[in-house]
């Protein structure tokens, strides 16, 4: 065991981080109220205070990370993100009316083609938004930043994924390692170059077991749901009634709601599980140099962040509803006669507006719990090596376009 392994477990057990570990040193409540008080915004505004809400939200999260007692700096502004957002939508409804217009003048073929083309363009905006907020990260005085073709990772991205589909997740971990990999080679802090030496395989066999648990079940009910119906049968004439009886109808619905239920528990049971796993998996092979990183998350500290936003969802589920069910009870004596344009108007008014607020609503209770409980576990987990061969790190790089980052807004693949 070397000095710096020893030092750190001595100070885990004395309950202390060692000094220069990584932390998070900001607190929760101002957190809440900043996601609070967008959620109120974002209602207002019709959704464009989003922009300063994301904003606002890395400022806070960046700014109370630490590594070795200097916090990281977010420097990106919203009339970056709103500029880049306009562009992108320039872009893309041309885009949109052309397969639209295409799709209804020579058929399907385009509608599909155009979900091609949308999800190579998806992966190419998830690159060259990963390129500004790299852009935008100072950490003592010296932004990260981002090379290599965006185009050439959405070729790759859209041919990994298409593989993890075709063998139901199994090739989900290589996917994911060889993306990484790319992503890691173009990725720089100053002068100093990145690398991922995550193994693929090893995240195979660590979530093989979640994978034999969800999806062999799942195959194997759907695969018995259509081979219980008897397709010539339901083809034939005849009455509704005896249709279900001799075709099996009724014993495919009962294993297709087994099989859906199923599935449905075991993405609740086993995803913190799985979320878990491959995050302590990705942290632990990221490198900068002679800079490396290893985390001790554990499943334990994902399950009670996932179980605080149940808990938080759950109360606000019930005061939502008795909330709406007292309004929708007095909506009557505002709206005057039930069949009148005046009526009509103010229930759909209601029911869209509380649509709105309950969805914010769940919205802010998940980055109060998850995104903000996942960011603070997975920093204060992290042990980080050779922290001092950062000293010598000289700048590079500048700036990257927002158009990206708006681009990924737009087609709602965009991250934090």
């Amino acid at each position: 065991m070397s000095n710096s392994d020893a030092a750190i477990l001595a100070a885990q057990a004395s309950g202390c981080a060692p000094a220069g570990a990584p932390r998070f040193v900001g607190r929760s409540q101002p957190f809440w109220s900043l996601v609070s008080r967008g959620a109120v915004l974002l209602m207002l505004t019709l959704g464009i205070y989003r922009f300063w809400l994301t904003t606002d939200i890395r400022r806070y999260l960046w700014s109370s990370t630490e590594v070795a007692d200097e916090s990281f700096e977010y420097t990106g502004t919203p009339r970056e993100l709103l500029l880049g957002f306009l562009i992108a939508i320039a872009v893309l409804v041309p885009l949109y009316s052309t397969f639209f217009l295409l799709t209804l003048m020579l058929g399907e073929i385009w509608s599909a083609l155009a979900l091609l083309v949308l999800t190579f363009l998806g992966q190419y905006a998830v690159f060259r938004a990963r390129r500004y907020r790299l852009t935008r990260t100072v950490y003592r005085g010296i932004r990260f930043h981002q090379t290599g073709s965006a185009l050439r990772y959405s070729v790759c991205a859209v041919l990994w994924w298409s593989l993890v589909v075709l063998s139901l997740g199994l090739a989900y971990p290589f996917a994911q390692s060889q993306l990484e990999h790319f992503k890691m080679r173009h990725t720089f802090f100053g002068n100093l170059p990145g690398r991922f030496q995550g193994s693929g395989w090893r995240l195979l066999v660590r979530g093989l077991p979640l994978w034999a648990i969800a999806v062999v079940p799942f195959t194997i009910g759907a695969t018995a749901t259509v081979l219980a119906v008897d397709w010539n049968a339901l083809g034939s004439a005849g009455a509704a009634e005896d249709k279900l009886e001799t075709s099996g109808l009724a014993g495919a619905v009962v294993f297709a709601a087994l099989t859906g239920a199923w599935l449905l528990l075991s993405i609740a049971l086993l995803y913190p599980i799985f979320q878990a796993i491959v995050l302590r998996w990705w942290v632990s092979g990221l490198r900068f140099g002679e800079v490396s990183l290893r985390s001790r998350l554990r499943i334990a500290q994902v399950f009670k962040i996932y179980a605080r936003f149940f808990g938080y969802a759950v109360v606000f589920t019930l005061i939502a509803a008795a909330l709406v069910a007292s309004m929708a009870l007095g909506l009557p004596k505002i709206s005057g006669e039930p069949d009148s344009m005046r009526s009509e108007l103010i229930t759909t008014a209601f029911g869209l507006g509380a649509y709105v607020a309950i969805a914010l609503g769940y919205s802010t209770i998940y980055q109060g719990t998850v995104k903000l409980g996942l960011w603070r576990c997975v920093i204060e987990s992290l042990d980080v090596s050779n922290v001092e061969a950062l000293e010598q790190v000289a700048a590079a790089g500048g700036p990257a376009s927002p158009v990206g980052e708006g681009l990924a807004d737009a087609l709602n693949v965009g991250g934090l």
